[in-house]
């Protein structure tokens, strides 16, 4: 769809700039008129292959732009604003270029006479199946504003745990980064120098030097093989974790990692809970729901036995007996679902249980550090042996030599 630059202005003279993507140059001048606007210029951008548009496609829509977004949308549509005037008035407010590009492209389908789940599908890079789902189920129930509500609490949810996590893990990445950067600056800057001083010498290295000699020798000689063994790692790595095979053993090894397993489950179980609470409170039927859940849930061995669970229900066996069966499921999850199912309070119940892990989540991220301690210090102890043992143990033998050589 082509770009049109804009010159405009509104009712008090005021000149304001921008671009509008649209058919043609009599749509864009509709669209202003809309917004109050009297164009002054209305001229088409042309594409180039550094054309703003270009680095548009690169841009990366946040959370928080997603969050301010449906807030936005939600407070408009309960003011009882059209849908056309709503997403006008996004798109003027929408900062995020390539997000107010989408909601361009939205707004057109919404006008062409689709509906705003199908025309936010178009963009599935943008909208989550989640989020696409949702908005059926508000078109579907009237509620769109309520579900636009949900959806921004739910992203809020999800950035407040991902900031959570990242700040708990800043203190272990910056030693470890540390670590490295002073491991690197020793083996290219240092170790060459103490190769050249024992090579005056005949005596026989420890295995630590040589180790680090080797090192040396082999970063500066066969420096663009490691490197280009290193991203060709990496590639295979990212290609295999991207096969079915390979993400089930990456999600299984998460979930049995020492420290960090247990905060992924609980927060796996948070958003399961949740998840299955929000889309059970906004009328969508059951066995919708679940697979929807199964696509979010984020871990590929829950996401298969929310699947048993689909299925299960599809063969009016209930939930309770496969999350069971799993052995995936902790026991506090299986008990307040039970009730949950029994008293038809599943929406109170689930809600209860993402609180509950939010909660443990939270205490356990406060105590991540603590508890990687050990392990770090560890890490950092043989580091550092081994580092000195490379580089004094050769000074000792040296000095045996010369008090022999005296003797």
């Amino acid at each position: 769809m082509p770009t049109f630059r804009y010159k405009a202005r509104d009712k008090y003279g005021a000149l304001f700039t921008g671009t509008i993507d649209t058919a043609g140059r009599d749509e864009a001048a509709g669209q202003l008129d809309n917004l109050g606007y009297f164009p002054v210029l209305i001229e088409e951008v042309k594409e180039g292959i550094f054309s703003p548009d270009f680095f548009e496609r690169f841009q990366v829509v946040h959370a928080q732009d997603m969050i301010v977004f449906s807030r936005q949308l939600a407070t408009l549509i309960s003011a009882g604003l059209p849908f056309i005037a709503s997403f006008d008035a996004l798109i003027e407010q929408t900062e995020n270029k390539r997000l107010r590009k989408v909601i361009t492209h939205v707004r057109k389908d919404v006008e062409g006479g689709s509906s705003l789940s199908d025309a936010l599908a178009k963009h599935p890079d943008i909208f989550s199946n989640l989020y696409i789902n949702m908005i059926r189920a508000g078109e579907a129930g009237g509620v769109l504003d309520e579900i636009l509500e949900r959806l921004a609490s739910l992203a809020e949810h999800e950035a407040e745990t991902r900031a959570r996590i990242n700040a708990a893990t800043r203190y272990p990445k910056i030693v470890i980064f540390s670590l490295v950067v002073a491991f690197i600056i020793l083996v290219t800057f240092v170790i060459p120098r103490f190769a050249a001083l024992y090579a005056n010498f005949k005596v026989k290295l420890p295995l630590p030097t040589r180790i680090l000699i080797g090192i040396n020798y082999a970063v500066i000689n066969y420096w663009h093989v490691g490197l280009v063994s290193i991203i060709t790692l990496v590639f295979l790595i990212r290609w295999y974790i991207r096969t079915e095979k390979g993400r089930v053993r990456l999600d299984s090894l998460k979930l049995r990692l020492p420290v960090f397993g247990p905060i992924f489950l609980k927060t796996a179980m948070s958003r399961f809970s949740r998840v299955f609470g929000t889309l059970t409170r906004s009328g969508l039927p059951i066995l919708q729901t679940l697979e929807i859940v199964s696509n979010t849930v984020g871990n590929v061995i829950i996401s298969r036995t929310v699947d048993n669970i689909r299925d299960s229900v599809r063969q009016g066996r209930g939930i309770v007996q496969p999350m069971r069966v799993s052995k995936v499921f902790p026991p506090v999850v299986i008990q307040m679902v039970a009730i949950g199912e029994e008293s038809g309070r599943m929406e109170e119940m689930l809600m209860k249980v993402s609180d509950y892990y939010d909660t443990d989540v939270d205490y356990a991220l406060r105590n991540l550090s603590s508890s990687i301690e050990p392990i770090l210090l560890t890490v950092i102890g043989g580091v550092i042996l081994f580092l000195a043992l490379a580089i004094f143990l050769p000074w000792w033998n040296l000095i045996n030599v010369f008090k022999g050589g005296g003797g």
